[in-house]
């Protein structure tokens, strides 16, 4: 006898595959979901009917006859709910209400203040709760919260099992959050939420081995394999930053030497950028921040560099190297068959992307490179918010079974 928790189950994922069917194909009708998804026409009308009820999808006229009445056609209803999704990095802290489209419909960023630690969580909550107060709709539409950030993340426990730059050790974030706004919460690693946003809504979404770098104020890797996010066993697969390639150089937050990140991410290149200009090395990054050098982002660095700047291509130059050296040894580990870029300094710079093919090609096994593909982020400049809706939504309404003779087909 089947045991009604197995029944709830089944019926919950049988309904998340009709939505994800509707989502992605409709409109479609009753029938055609049913002969799609080897679902009994009683299973689907009755997911259906759970669907509409909540509001996640609606009837939209009707299809064309097979000789009897016009079938009643159904499509999703992205705007009846909405999703809170944050992002937490080393400097600030994004929140934005997006539909279940991921369209951000209003968004707020906020400085982290140089807190860390506990005061960083303090500080998320009284700004969560500051925010739910601006948009002003009822926490009942709320599908849930998504939260992104770097460093070790346990997903399925939502902790943040460690980030050395804010001083996170085993921080229980989604069971806080919960706890305070009684709002269902998801938590992951940034660039895991990238590769995921690339899957689901980005142009990427037919390769089934693929590896995301985001470089930023870190570094990181997000990685699937033969379709599936690995993750690693306790959330650290994709800590790319932390990979060593010299036994010199400065220490790095974890407490290592040697680390890429601190040859790669966009820190290094500003201190490599500042130390420059310290020894009288002329750069028009100076004009483009009006003489105010601590003003300089990677989009001015990347603007430097498509203008012909010396300094910006001479920084890149090493920069890439580095960076192509890490990557070698990624195609070789993981064989994929795209590398994929995010990040401000990888947006419009197809010199980087020029530096580091050419460089990748030179090192890796021919066989590994002949088909490899290192792109930019096909995500534009709202990445992180499309990424943190990403976690949310790949667990909500796209269920994969291994064995999917477990739905219930009668």
């Amino acid at each position: 006898m089947r045991r009604t928790g197995d029944l709830k189950l089944i019926q919950e994922l049988n309904r998340s595959i009709i939505l994800d069917m509707i989502r992605k194909d409709g409109p479609l009708s009753r029938s055609e979901i049913a002969k799609r998804s080897n679902l009994s026409p009683t299973t689907v009308t009755t997911a259906v009917n759970d669907l509409i009820q909540d509001r996640l999808v609606s009837e939209r006229g009707t299809g064309v006859s097979n000789g009897g009445r016009k079938p009643i056609l159904l499509q999703f209803s992205p705007d009846n709910h909405y999703i809170i999704g944050i992002s937490i990095s080393n400097s600030k802290i994004t929140i934005a209400e997006m539909n279940l489209e991921a369209r951000i419909r209003c968004k707020e960023v906020y400085s982290t203040r140089g807190h860390t630690g506990e005061q960083v969580i303090s500080y998320l909550l009284e700004l969560i709760e500051y925010f739910i107060n601006i948009i002003n709709k009822p926490l009942d539409l709320c599908v849930g919260v998504s939260v992104i950030t770097q460093g070790i993340v346990d997903s399925k426990n939502g902790v943040i099992r460690y980030n050395p730059k804010l001083k996170f050790e085993n921080i229980p974030l989604k069971e806080l959050i919960e706890q305070k706004f009684n709002i269902k919460t998801w938590l992951d690693n940034d660039t895991n939420a990238y590769i995921l946003a690339e899957k689901h809504f980005g142009l990427f979404n037919h390769y089934e081995n693929m590896i995301y770098i985001t470089i930023g104020e870190g570094l990181g890797a997000g990685i699937i394999v033969n379709g599936t996010i690995n993750r690693g066993h306790n959330g650290g697969a994709g800590e790319f930053g932390h990979t060593n390639i010299s036994n010199e150089g400065i220490k790095c937050d974890c407490g290592n030497i040697g680390c890429i990140e601190n040859y790669v991410c966009w820190p290094a290149v500003y201190s490599r950028i500042l130390s420059s200009i310290a020894r009288g090395k002329q750069t028009i990054m100076t004009e483009l921040v009006h003489g105010d050098i601590s003003q300089l982002t990677e989009l001015n660095f990347v603007d430097a560099l498509n203008k012909g700047d010396e300094l910006a291509i001479n920084v890149l130059e090493e920069m890439s190297t580095y960076l192509a050296i890490g990557l070698v040894n990624l195609v070789h580990l993981f064989n994929p068959q795209i590398i994929i870029f995010g990040g401000e300094i990888t947006t419009n710079n197809p010199l980087l992307l020029q530096k580091v093919n050419q460089f990748v090609k030179e090192r890796a096994l021919t066989i590994l490179y002949e088909d490899l593909q290192i792109q930019p982020s096909s995500l534009g400049k709202e990445f992180e918010m499309i990424g943190a809706a990403s976690v949310l939504l790949q667990d909500k309404f796209q269920f994969k079974l291994t064995h999917t003779e477990e739905v219930v087909k009668g």
